[in-house]
């Protein structure tokens, strides 16, 4: 197990840093130019001179290979540098935006879990054959929904229509209620499609007829044999789409006016603001290795068949 750890925490690290080099070397690539795009602007006055001192102590002259290893070790020290347009260190903008934003994907996560587990087991478990067939569509509906389309559907049902979610000085539980659902619908909908698979392919296995003949109900058996094999492949698919739901809170927090990661980056790409770029992508790869490695801490606990070394006896 310790081994398997270690190599897991290789495998992490070995992952944001060729995160870290993809994304400098793309936003070097990119055209623009963050200082000139602030410091050009005729009503700053500012002399060609001057402007070339502001790029010196911003390092934007310096060669790339030197750019390169200087952000590195800022960020292993944990420093993240500057950000041009807002003029203040971006571990400043990020203690400010990132706990709504991990809030929001937390939540989402949680109840996107949680709806996928409801629409599974109402799937599995319907009396008809027509409702079952009809249940297992809902994901597939779910899925094809735009997130900022349903964001503002959202909006306009249970807020203008039903009057239910105010958006105009909720409290911060009202104002989590909307975000929360419009970013868990779309993640939940591949895998509540793997559950019902799972437990579809699991309910045939020999273990599950013994159970059944020795008079336990089909709901008892869904429960106390069949789901833990089952939650196997939905706990590895919800680490790969913890990205998506990093993305979709950008996006989420966009439509509700969420002050959070999506604000930040939205205004950086807007500014080409490439310290605060850099930042949140290294940190989304961070929380991308996080997942999966908390996934495969637990997937053992809960298979223990998983703890074995290849080519020992089952």
């Amino acid at each position: 197990m310790t081994v398997t750890i270690a190599n897991r925490i290789g495998q992490a690290a070995l992952v944001l840093l060729l995160a870290f080099t993809a994304s400098f070397l793309l936003l070097q690539a990119l055209p623009g130019d963050a200082i000139l795009i602030k410091y050009q602007n005729p009503e700053m006055g500012l002399s060609p001179e001057q402007i070339a001192e502001i790029r010196i102590r911003y390092g934007a002259d310096a060669p790339i290979w030197a750019q390169y290893f200087n952000t590195l070790w800022n960020f292993l020290s944990g420093s993240f540098g500057y950000s041009v347009q807002a003029g203040v260190p971006v571990n400043t903008l990020l203690a400010t935006n990132l706990p709504p934003t991990l809030k929001l994907a937390s939540l989402g996560l949680f109840f996107a879990l949680l709806l996928a587990g409801l629409v599974a087991f109402a799937a599995t478990l319907a009396p008809f054959t027509w409702l079952r067939n009809a249940l297992q569509s809902v994901p597939s509906l779910m899925i094809s929904v735009p997130v900022f389309w349903l964001g503002i559907m959202l909006i306009q049902l249970f807020s203008f229509r039903l009057r239910l979610v105010p958006v105009i000085n909720p409290s911060e539980f009202q104002a989590l209620i909307l975000p929360v659902a419009t970013l868990a619908v779309p993640i939940a909908a591949p895998l509540a499609q793997i559950l019902i698979r799972s437990l579809d392919e699991i309910e045939t296995q020999p273990f599950v007829g013994v159970a059944r003949a020795k008079g336990a109900s089909r709901s008892f058996v869904l429960w106390h044999h069949v789901l833990r094999n089952a939650l196997l492949p939905v706990l590895t698919i919800a680490g790969v789409l913890f990205g998506e739901i990093l993305a979709g809170a950008v996006v989420t927090e966009t439509v509700f006016g969420i002050n959070g990661l999506g604000r930040i980056t939205e205004q950086a790409v807007s500014n080409q603001d490439s310290a605060v770029l850099q930042a949140i992508v290294v940190l989304a790869a961070l929380g991308f290795v996080l997942i999966n490695l908390l996934v495969d801490l637990v997937t053992p606990l809960i298979d223990p068949r998983l703890n074995r070394p290849i080519g020992a006896a089952a």
